[in-house]
């Protein structure tokens, strides 16, 4: 019987995996990249991918210890901020988030309600920290390149690499929003493919054809062979003028707006007005 396990759960509408990794034998868990539901078109929040997790953890009788991001998402909120009183568990990011404030609460205007300091989040990760849920040791590997704040988390055999790396056949994270670096993501990829080939790669995201299931892991190997921007004989050449080229045709995500000014503050949407509604900020002509 294994001591350990990585359950799953797939919001559809914005192609995103999230992950409870528990360690069995003392019954805690860490949970990593929560969906919080936003219908933009009707400019409604629900919960419905946060309470599966919720049920999960109460299901399993497990304790919550983590609330772990990859990074900075652009393309769905997080449940962070729903998920904390409710199951508990520190929040925490990559250090790298104290370069990604600076670029984007003057965008949204939000410094009176987003912390600069990053204070928000109960820990801030360096390269090669190591923390533990339960007996599980889990280290810290800051993935820069497709924003200033990725981080990857490797536990045992298994990645967790966020937006860094896709499906061989989508490949990497795109480099065009501010802060993004083709040569840093470039970099952080070689650390990554310098792990064991046996090394399971779970995935933030998939973007699965509607009748088709959708991928969350892989091994490294698979990667390092087939991966279509970065494999491993790829030069940072090559795959610097790949992925330019492929981020100039690609279209701003649909959600970064809503997302990123709610993300900063891990999902927190701010304090209703004095008619009691809640209101998104959305910038124009920024982006």
């Amino acid at each position: 019987m294994t001591d350990w396990h990585i359950e799953s759960f797939f919001d559809r509408a914005t192609g995103t995996f999230s992950y409870v990794v528990a360690d069995l034998t003392n019954q805690v868990c860490a949970v990593i990249d929560s969906v919080l539901n936003y219908d933009q078109d009707a400019g409604k929040i629900s919960t419905e991918s946060a309470d599966e997790i919720i049920r999960y953890i109460d299901d399993q009788q497990l304790t919550n210890l983590w609330l772990l991001e990859t990074h900075i998402h652009a393309d769905h909120i997080t449940a962070t901020h729903y998920l904390k009183p409710r199951i508990g568990g520190r929040t925490a990011i990559g250090s790298g988030i104290k370069q990604v404030l600076p670029m984007w609460i003057p965008v949204f205007n939000t410094a009176a309600n987003t912390p600069a300091d990053a204070s928000q989040f109960d820990q801030l990760f360096d390269d090669g920290d190591v923390f533990q849920i339960g007996q599980l040791n889990a280290k810290v590997m800051l993935t820069p390149g497709h924003t200033p704040a990725c981080a990857s988390y490797l536990i045992r055999d298994a990645v967790f690499v966020g937006d860094t790396l896709f499906a061989p056949q989508s490949g990497t994270a795109r480099v065009d929003f501010p802060g993004g670096s083709a040569q840093s993501l470039y970099d952080s990829i070689q650390r990554l493919y310098a792990l064991p080939d046996r090394t399971r790669v779970f995935l933030c995201h998939d973007y699965p054809d509607e009748d088709a299931a959708p991928c969350n892991q892989m091994l490294l190997k698979e990667h390092k062979e087939n991966n279509r921007m970065l494999n491993a004989q790829t030069s940072l050449a090559t795959f610097v003028e790949r992925r330019l080229q492929r981020d100039g045709q690609l279209s701003v995500p649909k959600l970064i707006l809503p997302s990123i000014q709610a993300n900063m503050r891990l999902g927190d949407l701010g304090e209703p007005d004095d008619n009691g509604i809640r209101y998104l900020r959305i910038p124009l002509n920024q982006l």
